[in-house]
């Protein structure tokens, strides 16, 4: 089923393939394991989404990186370290991220989230915004 934010994006897309296919790719690229396995490179991001305060980011870097295999140990420290930057507003924003890992160890699959800036989307799915 598509939801209206889905339709939308598919419009935009139509609109600016360059820009919105190049961000994808831009994702894709920098998410992917490599000499840094991919799910610290998900909770860098989560980190810096509490510090700007993005919670639709939050929970897409907090699903993404726990179906990379991240662990509660894993997800703490990387919480620390947003709350230590951040101070107060940081632990509240902290607190949404533990709240989007729990609720994601209850899920069978996170392919049914609502992600931010069409973070979920996969290489096949970027045909260079003629969708």
């Amino acid at each position: 089923m598509t939801s209206p934010r889905d339709t939308l994006f598919a419009a935009f897309r139509r609109l600016s393939p360059e820009v919105t296919g190049g961000l994808l790719r831009m994702r894709q690229k920098a998410y992917r394991d490599g000499v840094v396995p991919a799910k610290y490179k998900l909770l860098t991001a989560m980190a810096i989404s509490i510090a700007i305060r993005c919670e639709p980011c939050i929970q897409a870097y907090v699903r993404m990186a726990v179906a990379k295999g991240i662990v509660q140990d894993e997800l703490i420290e990387f919480l620390e370290v947003a709350m230590t930057m951040q101070g107060c507003p940081g632990e509240e924003w902290a607190l949404k991220a533990y709240a989007a890992y729990k609720e994601s160890l209850n899920r069978e699959t996170t392919s049914d989230a609502t992600f931010c800036c069409d973070h979920q989307r996969t290489s096949q799915d970027d045909d260079g915004g003629k969708s």
